[in-house]
């Protein structure tokens, strides 16, 4: 699906989202083409929780946590060079992205 079909599909929605198709532009932003939604949450809380969950247990694909009041995604790659703590970056206003390098 589009974000466009998943914002009407799931309007005013939390939800955990993967991108199954996506590329990064020259300004690094991410562009996802293909999403599938993976759960609907109650709260950003929970969809926080699912995230975190879903990306530790299959690090290697790419999830998000979105509401769908936002009318663009604004996913924004930061290259990773290091070892990542404990934690996830959260940056209010855009999702950000961390690029295996």
């Amino acid at each position: 699906m589009t974000w466009l079909e998943i914002r009407q599909t799931y309007p005013h929605q939390w939800l955990v989202v993967e991108a199954l198709e996506a590329h990064t532009r020259s300004t690094h932003l991410r562009q996802a083409d293909r999403l599938a939604v993976i759960e609907t949450c109650h709260s950003g809380n929970e969809a926080r929780q699912t995230y975190q969950r879903l990306h530790h247990q299959y690090p290697a694909r790419e999830f998000y946590f979105v509401h769908t009041s936002r009318e663009e995604l604004n996913i924004r790659e930061i290259p990773w060079y290091g070892i990542r703590g404990g934690h996830d970056a959260v940056k209010l206003g855009e999702i950000i992205y961390y690029s295996p390098q």
